[in-house]
């Protein structure tokens, strides 16, 4: 998508660079106001600096900011702060260190992958600060709302800014919050005037000045319900399980009506414009090449984050169209199969992803001649899951090329055909139509 929301950014974790994370904003935290001085005074004793930690050394590798509920031993912070502890336990464990300068180490007790939660238990209990309301919060537009945490690692603090609206662009609700988000204020709360927690830190936008989101605290009820008397032993199934059902309501949400098609050149092609999908163009006239470039784009703005290396929950699709003007047919031929070769997606290592496996057929969709080709990836310690890429090319017209793709992360073996086969037949040229099953015919 052309700009990510940089979940996770408020944490020193050491992330991809995909675009959803961003760098430190120049934005300073500004001075505080009185009201915020009275909040920060009533509330630091429940504020806590969560560190993960590597086993083999005690060296430090990531930071984030979390907050104890009512009189209880329970942190809440955010997934992707611990999530390191949650993958590999035998490699990482966590710590808290308290505004008082008081260290202990953290168990985790409960996750919300998609929502980018986690509860932790420490060492001890809180002062009865920071309380959930069991009716929400609810809020005004423009009202005042006060952001904890410790960012940048340089000590504890508080951001003043506003609250302005829920976003719905995702396929769970964040709050946006106008003011500065920095990294390390990951998992911190943010609270109303009253006190109340409104949300929890989460991310900004490295596109724009004080634009920052936070979970709704309404989430934190569920997750809390789910913790028994002892942890699980492994996360990854329950992770795995948090994403399978994910996709299942991404796949029927972006499938529930049929998708739009655009022209382009003397073709019809498949995209969806939505509250998840936002698409864009394109136009390049390759004057001395001999051709020109056409391109449509569309990818969700969000992804759920599991790991520094890996994001789940994630479609985008593309269409390039090619125009031969000037070139002769055999160069215009050889462009187009370069276009297409490197288009295929082959993976650097990974080892969360098996090496990706491809598949070739030669379709007809409505009329239209295709080279499809499937690829994809397993992942290995999230079971059912898998990352899928679909490139076509037409074949049957020597002045005209288009291109196109739908790339699938985190997705079911069925969804990721359900959504190849969807893509493809939505593509036009002509007259008739073909029934398309050749690519349902593979096997995981």
């Amino acid at each position: 998508m052309k700009s990510f929301l940089a979940v996770g950014l408020t944490c020193f974790l050491a992330l991809f660079a995909s675009g959803l994370y961003a760098n430190t904003p120049s934005t300073e935290i500004s001075t505080p106001s009185s009201t915020a001085q009275r909040l920060y005074a009533e509330a630091r004793q429940d504020l806590l600096q969560i560190r993960v930690l590597i086993n083999n050394g005690r060296s430090q590798s990531s930071v984030g900011s979390g907050f104890l509920l009512g009189e209880t031993d329970l942190v809440v912070t955010n997934y992707h702060v611990v999530s390191q502890i949650a993958l590999e336990p035998e490699f990482y464990t966590g710590e808290y260190l308290d505004t008082q300068g008081r260290r202990g180490t953290v168990q985790l007790l409960a996750v919300d992958v998609l929502r980018d939660l986690a509860i932790v238990r420490i060492d001890r209990k809180g002062n009865g600060f920071f309380q959930l309301s069991d009716r929400g919060v609810t809020l005004a537009q423009g009202e005042y709302l006060y952001a904890l945490g410790n960012p940048l690692d340089l000590g504890f603090a508080i951001s003043e800014g506003t609250y302005n609206g829920v976003i719905q662009r995702d396929f769970s609700d964040l709050l946006l919050f106008s003011g500065a988000l920095n990294p390390g204020m990951s998992g911190g709360p943010s609270i109303t005037e009253s006190g109340r927690v409104a949300g929890v830190n989460v991310a900004h936008r490295r596109d724009g000045e004080l634009v920052s989101f936070l979970v709704p605290a309404h989430y934190l009820h569920a997750l809390l319900s789910t913790i028994g008397e002892q942890p699980p032993e492994d996360f990854n199934p329950l992770i795995a399980a948090q994403l399978l059902e994910h996709q299942g309501v991404m796949l029927d949400r972006l499938l529930e009506t049929p998708l739009t098609q655009k022209p382009l050149g003397n073709y019809r092609v498949p995209v969806r414009e939505s509250e998840q999908l936002r698409c864009w163009g394109s136009a390049e006239t390759q004057s001395r090449a001999g051709y020109t470039s056409d391109l449509i784009q569309c990818a969700m703005e969000s992804g759920i984050f599991v790991s520094g290396e890996l994001r789940t929950g994630h479609v985008s699709l593309s269409h390039s169209l090619l125009q031969r003007k000037g070139l002769d047919r055999w160069r215009f031929a050889r462009v187009a199969r370069q276009h297409f070769s490197g288009q295929i997606f082959m993976s650097s290592f990974n080892e969360q992803l098996s090496g990706p496996v491809c598949t070739e057929d030669f379709i007809v969709s409505n009329g239209l001649a295709l080279r499809a080709v499937l690829c994809f990836s397993a992942y290995n310690k999230l079971d059912g899951l898998y990352l899928m890429d679909l490139y076509s090319v037409t074949t049957d017209d020597p002045d005209n090329a288009l291109l196109s793709q739908i790339s699938m992360r985190g997705i079911s073996w069925e969804n990721g055909l359900r959504l190849a086969e969807t893509f493809l037949s939505g593509m036009q040229s002509g007259s008739g139509a073909e029934q398309l099953d050749a690519l349902g015919e593979v096997q995981p």
